[in-house]
């Protein structure tokens, strides 16, 4: 039985993180893996979750075990001879038998688990086939419990619907420690990683990787790379100083109208957006600056594969349409960040100090903000405006 004690007497440091020897991966789960706790790690397949645990793997400094559930051995080191992350301390177990994996872990000893994955994983004592709900439930529990008595890090793999979320119980969420979500798009190099749950930390923070020949690749300068392939003076684009977790980036969105008859329905499609959003704004724009997009296809996207929930990115999401509307180029040199709020006013958003100074870094010179806030940047001329019609004249976006 649990022995109660007074909180203030308990020692913090046994809960201390160890480092996993990959940067991006330490940012996002805190400093790195907390001893006894458990990970889950969902994306889709083919994204680089089996490559990225490799890595990590091979960068841990002692003694780790690797059940492999859906390749063979051989397979699993030709893929490290590739990654060059060949490492005598990482054992390899091509076992599903759960009760054969803890016999394993009492064997061999190890300092860091890695299970992959999850639904593949059966107990013998359990009817129900692999990838059932009875059998992911029961042997998440077991690991739990394996990890917490040993006081091991381990990490699960696990599979995703085609609707993105994490396939299983929900209960498979509810008793892990952490679930770290790996996105991206299969033909695109950049891979995100967020921390959907974390109870070691925050869940804000973002993880950058490229996927290269030698495996997964920290991006340390995540607005460079975004924005290294943006042409000026093209209708239609415009760059948002947004923030990810403490990580200020610059991204560019890119919105496409195209002028369609009466009779047939105006589509609206968003990539890397919210769609309610993007309706929400269409809307604003028609009441509040008379700009109307009701006969027009509006395509908007943000580049890079970039998921944007941040409200700062609604006026650049609002220019973009209406530059594209009207064949106007924004400024090449410009960054706009503000909320639009429903009766058409730009309002202030977070860590402004700390987006715009990224803007400068990368050598832009104006930047529209919104007025109700007191900013200053060295290198920026700060343009101030209270609602859309201002921050649209201001960028000489004349409708039509």
């Amino acid at each position: 039985p649990g022995e109660a004690q007074p909180i203030n007497q308990l020692d913090a440091a046994v809960a201390k993180p160890m480092p996993t020897g990959i940067s991006e991966l330490d940012r996002v789960l805190d400093g790195g893996l907390v001893p006894g706790s458990v990970t889950l790690v969902g994306g889709e397949p083919g994204i680089g979750k089996s490559t990225l645990l490799l890595q990590l793997l091979s960068s841990w400094p002692t003694k780790s075990l690797y059940v492999t559930a859906e390749e063979s051995a051989q397979q699993v080191r030709l893929r490290a001879e590739r990654l060059g992350a060949l490492n005598e301390n990482v054992w390899l177990l091509p076992e599903m038998n759960l009760h054969n994996i803890f016999k394993a872990i009492a064997s061999v000893q190890p300092n860091l688990i890695v299970i992959d994955s999850i639904q593949t994983i059966a107990d013998p004592e359990l009817s129900s086939p692999p990838g059932s709900v009875v059998q992911v439930r029961g042997c998440a529990h077991r690991l739990v419990q394996e990890a917490k008595r040993s006081n091991i890090p381990v990490v699960l793999v696990g599979h995703v619907t085609k609707e993105g979320g994490l396939a299983g119980p929900r209960v498979l969420e509810h008793v892990v420690d952490t679930v770290l979500s790996f996105e991206g798009e299969r033909h695109n190099a950049l891979r995100l990683m967020r921390a959907a749950k974390h109870r070691f930390g925050p869940t804000n923070e973002l993880g950058l990787f490229e996927m290269t020949e030698a495996g997964l690749v920290g991006v340390p300068d995540a607005s460079q790379l975004f924005l290294t392939d943006r042409r000026t003076g093209v209708p239609g684009s415009v760059v948002v100083p947004t923030i990810e977790g403490q990580r200020p980036l610059l991204v560019e969105l890119q919105a496409l109208t195209n002028q369609v008859s009466a009779s047939v329905p105006a589509r609206r499609s968003a990539q890397g957006l919210d769609q309610g959003r993007l309706s929400m704004l269409l809307a604003v724009l028609e009441r509040r600056a008379r700009i109307s997009l009701s006969q027009h296809e509006v395509y908007a996207s943000v580049v890079g594969g970039v998921k944007l929930n941040d409200p700062g990115s609604d006026l650049g999401l609002c220019l973009a349409l209406v530059s594209a509307a009207t064949n106007t180029p924004a400024p090449g040199d410009l960054v706009v960040c503000g909320e639009v709020g429903l009766g058409g006013e730009i309002r202030h958003v977070g860590h402004m100090s700390r987006r715009l100074a990224e803007a400068a870094r990368l050598g832009f010179t104006r930047a529209i903000v919104p007025a109700s806030g007191d900013y200053s940047q060295k290198g920026l001329t700060l343009q101030p405006a209270s609602t859309l019609s201002e921050a649209l004249a201001i960028a000489q976006l004349n409708s039509r």
